[in-house]
């Protein structure tokens, strides 16, 4: 964390032409004993500052140097403010002191390093199974939010589950990660749609502008995405109690399918659980029933008695 912290100071000094430590504790939100330490570390470190004592003194740099951010390029200050993210696992002060010097950016880089602060949203939540899966970066993914952050269409190449491909213009708006699995958040002609990134096969920005929707927030459309994803992938609903000691076994199987309500009279847990179907549903959950009683529907429960016979008589 110090280190991003000397990071934002040094940006500081060369947006302006002088700092106190009060100035420093006051846009990084530390005290001014640590903001001293902070200049201290940046001259043991061998950038050239050097302190103005008095009345109206403070810290410079040598020479009264004030660059564009040590020559950053427009990509690597867009790279730095991705940490300022809801995305970034940045803790967060940092993410607020990063937020803070969009305004010691110059200004042709500031609109993009402000869009690389929210082109990205990161789901902790795997679909359907908290089985932990790795897989490699897809191939067009930087090209895609690279297009995100500028703000420009997308000629896309996209290959369907049937493994049709198609082409259309994207207007990009944003970029997901959800467990191993990577999505383009994009208006279309038929309107919004959702793009798993390592089905692209093409990625040709046109140079037109993205048309955003007014108000358009990553993280709450990503959210009613996903919401009506998972209604799909499990339209059955059944409900039932478990048991207090059943509960983390029963969260490690489901993951985001159970939804936890309150307690009974008798100290259990009301759950709501989605599935696929019945008996699918009843399959996976035969081995719960130490801890779980289902209370509907009555398909799941027959089901249930039907495995519990065919245990029985195969192995009792």
């Amino acid at each position: 964390m110090r280190a991003d912290r000397l990071m934002a100071v040094l940006l500081l000094l060369q947006q302006r032409e002088q700092l106190t430590a009060a100035d420093v504790a006051r846009e990084l939100e530390v005290s001014e004993r640590t903001a001293r330490r902070d200049f201290d570390a940046l001259a043991v470190a061998g950038v050239p500052v050097y302190s103005v004592q008095g009345r109206g003194g403070g810290w410079r740099l040598v020479g009264g140097a004030r660059t564009d951010l040590s020559g950053l390029t427009s990509s690597e200050a867009r790279a730095l403010f991705l940490v300022a993210g809801q995305a970034s696992a940045a803790t967060p002060a940092v993410k607020a002191a990063l937020r803070k010097l969009v305004r010691a950016l110059p200004e042709p880089f500031r609109v993009q390093a402000e869009a690389a602060a929210s082109s990205l949203v990161v789901d902790p939540q795997r679909w359907g199974s908290s089985r932990v899966e790795h897989r490699p970066p897809p191939r067009f993914l930087d090209e895609l939010q690279d297009a995100v952050i500028r703000g420009v269409q997308v000629r896309l190449g996209y290959v369907d589950g049937n493994g049709a491909e198609t082409a259309r213009t994207v207007h990009p708006l944003g970029i997901v990660a959800k467990g191993p699995w990577w999505y383009l958040v994009g208006n279309t002609d038929a309107g919004r749609r959702t793009f798993r990134v390592d089905r692209v096969s093409s990625a040709d920005p046109t140079g037109d502008p993205v048309r955003r929707p007014d108000g358009f927030d990553l993280a709450e459309s990503w959210r009613e995405i996903a919401g009506e994803v998972d209604r799909r992938r499990t339209p059955l609903e059944i409900q039932a109690t478990c048991s207090r000691d059943g509960m983390a076994r029963l969260r490690m199987v489901l993951g985001d399918r159970l939804e936890v309500g309150g307690s009974t009279a008798g100290g259990r847990v009301e759950v709501v659980i989605r599935g696929y179907n019945e008996y699918a549903l009843a399959g996976e959950l035969a081995g719960m029933v130490e801890w779980l009683e289902i209370t509907g529907p009555a398909g799941v429960r027959d089901h249930l008695v039907s495995i519990g016979n065919a245990l029985v008589e195969r192995y009792g």
